[in-house]
């Protein structure tokens, strides 16, 4: 008799497991259905190119030159003036100055498209916002020299245009523990007080930009840093978008330079 209400216990157990327990899954199965709703979440329209507009992932860059093409200088002991690199592999090379655009979308953009940009900062411009481009950075863009006040240099006497180009040196070294080897001059106007004061920083070339009609192996390019309303992931989309159309991806500047 005394096993019968152990039985009824058992018995009714089984009831509540019944109504109860038909409910219940296994926490590797809960697990699994997490992970499904999470893939089906992220579906092809979550593939970062198209999050920034393109149709198309960007082409993989070719494996950099074992040696950097040779760029003609501009005389003797001066580094040379670049608007375009030697080179016949169908790439060419984003860059961007002064950084007074600040657009926080932009890290995201280059880190998911893993984009090689090269910066040219002005200290005066870009003010407070270097650890904005400490990000940049860790995500994998470079920076480069576009002097501390971005003055018309040529209007500047030699003394002048070396304090300009060696004091964004010195600057950032301390923000960044580096020396640039590139540098772009404002507007980018120079001249031979230029070239030398440069080469005095240990700059390497000086950097150009050129806006064709149609595109060639080894362009620089400039990204309007939101002009005209847009910003600058949005113009940044469309000079990727024109890239793409003409056969052509971006490489890292300073693999070719």
């Amino acid at each position: 008799m005394r096993k019968r209400p152990a039985a009824a216990a058992a018995l009714l157990a089984g009831l509540v497991c019944l109504a109860g327990c038909a409910q219940s899954v296994d926490p590797i199965e809960r697990l699994g259905k997490k992970a499904a709703q999470k893939v089906r979440t992220y579906g092809p329209t979550e593939d970062p190119y198209r999050r920034w507009g393109l149709t198309a992932p960007l082409a993989p860059a070719p494996k950099p030159p074992d040696r950097r093409p040779s760029a003609r200088t501009a005389g003797p002991g001066l580094p040379p003036v670049v608007d375009r690199v030697p080179t016949r592999d169908r790439v060419v090379f984003l860059t961007f100055d002064d950084g007074a655009e600040k657009d926080p979308q932009f890290v995201d953009m280059v880190r998911e498209l893993r984009l090689p940009v090269t910066m040219f900062l002005t200290d005066s411009v870009v003010g407070p916002g270097y650890a904005h481009f400490g990000r940049l950075r860790a995500v994998g863009a470079t920076v480069q020299n576009h002097t501390l006040d971005h003055p018309y240099l040529p209007g500047l006497p030699y003394a002048g245009q070396r304090a300009e180009i060696c004091g964004q040196q010195e600057k950032l070294k301390q923000r960044f523990g580096i020396r640039p080897r590139l540098f772009r001059p404002p507007y980018d106007d120079y001249n031979t007080d230029t070239l030398r004061a440069a080469a005095d920083c240990g700059l390497s070339a000086i950097v150009l930009w050129r806006d064709p009609d149609h595109l060639a192996p080894g362009d620089i390019l400039h990204c309007p840093e939101g002009e005209n309303g847009t910003t600058l992931t949005g113009a940044t989309t469309t000079m990727l978008k024109r890239i793409q159309g003409e056969g052509f991806t971006v490489a890292r500047l300073e693999d070719y330079l």
